[in-house]
């Protein structure tokens, strides 16, 4: 007699995460690529910096799949992986606000680096739900 496992519905596969993840860096994209344009269109006054698509693209990728390194590792590790993401998503966007704090410093007009902080809040706005679907937490 023979017997097959077969994974549990709610098991991630490989095929299903990477879906997950091309499609929330595919909204985030999209998403900081409208945040590019209306601050362009407003004039980022001072030094303009990150605004382009060569600039934050690889840039929202990077942020995708440290977002995702994260999550997993908390996800693994973590008795109480919910409570942990809970606090750790927003004190990590917050903690990358200090690169564009930086950029203000250097000369990067406001309008500009307001843009490039909520790129990446829609990095994380993204991703969290992606991630909720693609790799859940245990209840």
């Amino acid at each position: 007699m023979t017997t097959s496992i077969s994974p549990r519905q709610d098991s991630p596969t490989a095929t299903r995460v990477g879906l997950g993840l091309l499609a929330a860096t595919a909204v985030a994209v999209l998403g900081n690529a409208l945040i590019a344009l209306v601050v362009l269109a407003l004039g980022p006054g001072g030094v303009e910096r990150g605004l382009q698509f060569a600039h934050y693209a690889p840039l929202t990728l990077g942020g995708v799949l440290l977002g995702t390194a994260g999550w997993a590792l908390v996800r693994r590790l973590s008795r109480r992986p919910r409570a942990v993401l809970r606090v750790l998503v927003p004190v990590v966007v917050v903690l990358s606000f200090g690169v564009d704090l930086a950029l203000l410093a250097a000369g990067t007009g406001v309008v500009n680096v307001v843009g490039l902080m909520l790129m990446h809040v829609v990095v994380a706005a993204a991703v969290v739900p992606a991630l909720a679907r693609v790799l859940p937490l245990p209840r």
